[in-house]
């Protein structure tokens, strides 16, 4: 491993994928002693398009993340992590995962899983994790 990867985010949906990522992202920040940013972003274009009140599946959703976000706290906590921050947003999931966060946060790696619950799938890989590893500022790792 040529890098020592500091700020590690881990893209997070719900997803079987997503799953794998974030038990890899919590290994490789046991390895390296790491920041791990687990992100959920809500994508506010499958919100717009839904037949429910807007507020009232934000507030569903949102009420479900923060339930999954606890359960992840305490296995990354279990597993010896002891620097690990939430970031829960609403907006694009290929911009904010791909560009903004990585920014802002100063990451040096995104872990995530090739294809996510709200993608839909290509061939190999899905829309969002193409456009995060085309457009990313810092390496990414893909989970099969």
């Amino acid at each position: 491993m040529l890098e020592a990867y500091k700020r590690i985010l881990v893209a997070i949906d719900g997803s079987e994928k997503s799953e794998k990522a974030f038990k890899e992202a919590i290994e490789i920040a046991k390895r390296n002693d790491a920041t791990v940013f687990l992100a959920w972003i809500i994508n506010d274009v499958e919100l717009t398009t839904s037949a429910y009140a807007f507020s009232r599946l934000l507030k569903d959703e949102k009420q479900n993340i923060e339930e999954d976000m606890d359960e992840k706290v305490k296995i990354a906590e279990q597993a010896g992590i002891k620097k690990i921050e939430r970031i829960v947003e609403i907006g694009s999931p290929k911009e904010m995962i791909g560009m903004d966060l990585p920014k802002e946060h100063e990451i040096d790696l995104i872990v995530m899983g090739s294809t996510g619950k709200g993608a839909i799938a290509q061939a190999l890989v899905g829309a969002t994790t193409s456009f995060v590893v085309n457009h990313a500022p810092c390496n990414v790792m893909v989970i099969k």
